[in-house]
């Protein structure tokens, strides 16, 4: 199983009031992770809406568990968590510079195609992303 790691030094216009992050910023880095992990797997989700393909979020669950706060670095792990050759489950870890967990959680994602936003077999018409889905998965 692939594990990407992201830094990301929290800036002061992603807290609020309080002082912590929103909780919105932290979809916005699961975005990231999820673009990097795609990245080191040898692809570029680019190519894949040149290809008139997208993958949008059917699902995203995220547990707050330890505020994060400006000036702080955090930590963004990524990983699939499943696959089965349409759905796609990205699983995420986000860790302050202490190692406590400020969030984690999943976002669950198909294949559509852009023009009609019906689905894609992964499988059958991305044989390469399922090939390197299959082996980068996490083993159950």
């Amino acid at each position: 199983m692939k594990i990407t790691e992201t830094k990301i030094d929290v800036r002061y216009a992603e807290t609020d009031q309080m002082g912590v992050v929103h909780h919105s910023n932290y979809i916005v880095w699961c975005e990231l992770g999820r673009t990097k992990l795609i990245k080191e797997l040898g692809f570029d989700y680019s190519d894949l809406e040149a290809a008139g393909i997208v993958s949008p979020v059917i699902n995203i669950d995220l547990d707050y568990k330890f505020p994060a706060r400006f000036g702080e670095s955090v930590t963004l792990l990524t990983w699939i968590d499943s696959y089965d050759g349409l759905r796609v489950v990205y699983g995420y870890k986000i860790n302050n510079q202490n190692g406590q967990i400020c969030a984690h959680g999943s976002s669950s994602h198909v294949c559509v195609k852009k023009e009609s936003f019906r689905p894609v077999s992964i499988k059958k018409q991305l044989p390469q992303w399922h090939e390197v889905y299959e082996k980068n998965k996490k083993s159950n």
